[in-house]
């Protein structure tokens, strides 16, 4: 098992920090929120879990070890693979999980995208003895709550930490606006990793 990687940030990517360990890129998948943290060349610490599949060995990485936990813990419900537990942990925070699960709050859930009203209902039951109550840890916790609470200042923030400036963000935030306001029109939370892309793209074209 692969604890945690750190070094120097190599390279980052709508869904992927490289980070230089012993003169290896160890490449793993984050969260915008996670991504949002990081600066090229500068150094960095993500706790990690190792997915092995027959096919692939894949890198998840997160900001502390309690999101990391979480991230394992959302797997031994059914139907729960590493890709939305990660989503899961995109959209909300580990004690906003925690809560959602104690309050039985279905609506938490569902605004998580790849998440039905039937599999958060699901989920509530099976998660219910499993994440534990809120544990608020902390300073650190809150600030990264507060960036993700909207997702226009999760994908300002993401992009920043991607090396774009302030007014090339601004204006890649403006041209995905549409589809963001398109999704809360349907009662279901952005995906700020859609929106990542999309405002990548916009960013590429105008170049």
């Amino acid at each position: 098992m692969i604890a945690f990687v750190s070094g120097p940030v190599a390279a980052l990517a709508p869904d992927t920090a490289v980070i230089e360990v012993g003169g290896i890129g160890m490449a793993v998948q984050c969260t915008p929120n996670t991504l949002a943290g990081l600066r090229l060349g500068e150094p960095a610490k993500l706790a990690t879990s190792l997915v092995v599949r027959e096919d692939s060995l894949t890198l998840y990485g997160f900001v502390d070890e309690d999101e990391r936990q979480v991230f394992v813990l959302l797997q031994t419900a059914s139907g729960v693979g590493p890709r939305l537990a990660q989503a899961m942990l995109a959209v909300h925070t580990p004690d906003a999980l925690r809560r959602a699960v104690a309050t039985g709050d279905e609506r938490a859930l569902t605004a998580v995208p790849g998440i039905g009203k039937k599999g958060a209902q699901k989920l509530l039951i099976e998660l219910k003895d499993r994440l534990g109550a809120p544990v608020g840890t902390g300073t650190a916790r809150a600030v990264t709550a507060r960036v993700a609470s909207s997702w226009s200042d999760q994908l300002h923030t993401a992009l920043i930490g991607l090396g774009y400036n302030p007014r090339e963000a601004d204006e890649a935030v403006t041209a995905v606006t549409p589809q963001a306001e398109a999704a809360e029109a349907e009662g279901t939370a952005p995906n700020v990793s859609a929106l990542l892309r999309a405002a990548l793209q916009t960013l590429n074209r105008s170049r």
